[in-house]
């Protein structure tokens, strides 16, 4: 990435825009600015906003946004009335025309991005939007930090058993520097998993951050009888901190009580040093090591063990 790549982008970014403002007279009569005004004043995040409040969100000049609003104020779009929260602010609301002329703007914008959209394939729309999330999580988009409770698990659904077996396969590379005998490990899990797996006592489970997948645990029955088996244990790098891990777990946990199996296993190796410490929270006990040489490293081995009843 080069910084001519960046004003690449933005060149035909504009562009875009450009085409979509041109071709819908997008904003008319207002301006970009003063269109961003009234929609930052039709969806405040928290009751209403002062002029301080539109400054700060929209990074504008006081003066510029003080004509802005006083031409506003003598169209009759906004009034401004005594702030709730300090007495020497004054908030500002959309009057009723304001707020029917906010919902025409927007309902133009939503119409050009819907023309827009409409280019692209409903297969290629999923990329485009993790595409265009990534930007905004790598760029900063000035939003507040992830929560725990922000975080859902759920089912697998298309394409999240291809997701667990790349993303086990670059995560333990890029931390371990395992090889791809481990990523065909983990492929065989998985597909062994997708043929034939009984729905009532063998499960996956992916967590999921703002609509991507962040995490991930399977539980199959293991060759020994009322025994389960926990394995693919993974939380993505950013998602780390917010107990991820020990919801998988404790999923697993429950889910393997819940259906009547007697106990839990599962097989780790020494490096992971987190999921050991979550298993340990959990109840699991080390019940044997073994070195060996797998994935191109050497490793110790783990079983660990825990009792359902």
């Amino acid at each position: 990435m080069t910084v001519q790549d960046i004003r690449s982008f933005n060149r035909f970014y504009t562009n875009v825009v450009g085409a979509l403002d041109y071709s819908r007279h997008l904003y008319a009569p207002f301006t970009l600015t003063e269109s961003r005004v009234l929609y930052e004043l039709a969806h405040p995040e928290q009751g209403r906003l002062d002029a301080a409040d539109l400054r700060t969100r929209l990074n504008l000049d006081a003066g510029y946004l003080s004509r802005i609003l006083g031409r506003f104020e003598r169209d009759g779009l906004v009034e401004r009335g005594a702030s709730e929260r300090d007495s020497r602010r004054r908030s500002i609301t959309l009057t009723a025309r304001g707020r029917s002329t906010a919902e025409l703007l927007d309902e133009r914008s939503r119409e050009a991005v819907g023309a827009l959209l409409a280019t692209v394939p409903a297969a290629e729309r999923g990329r485009l939007t993790e595409a265009l999330r990534t930007v905004r999580s790598l760029l900063g988009d000035g939003r507040a930090a992830p929560r725990p409770e922000d975080v859902l698990l759920r089912d697998p659904g298309p394409g999240d058993l291809g997701w667990i077996v790349a993303r086990n396969g670059a995560v333990y590379a890029t931390e371990f520097g395992w090889n791809t005998e481990y990523e065909g490990l983990v492929a065989r899990i998985v597909a062994d998993f997708a043929q034939d797996h009984d729905p009532h006592l063998e499960r996956v489970w992916i967590a999921e951050l703002d609509g991507r997948p962040v995490g991930c645990v399977m539980c199959v029955r293991d060759e020994a009888p009322g025994t389960a088996r926990l394995r693919l244990l993974l939380v993505e790098p950013e998602a780390r901190g917010l107990g991820v891990g020990d919801r998988l777990v404790r999923a697993v946990v429950d889910f393997a009580r819940g259906v009547g199996y007697r106990e839990l296993v599962l097989w780790t190796n020494d490096v992971l040093k987190s999921a050991r410490s979550i298993y340990r929270r959990h109840g699991f006990v080390l019940v044997g090591e073994t070195p060996h040489r797998s994935f191109g490293v050497d490793l110790t081995g783990q079983d660990w063990r825990l009792p359902l009843h």
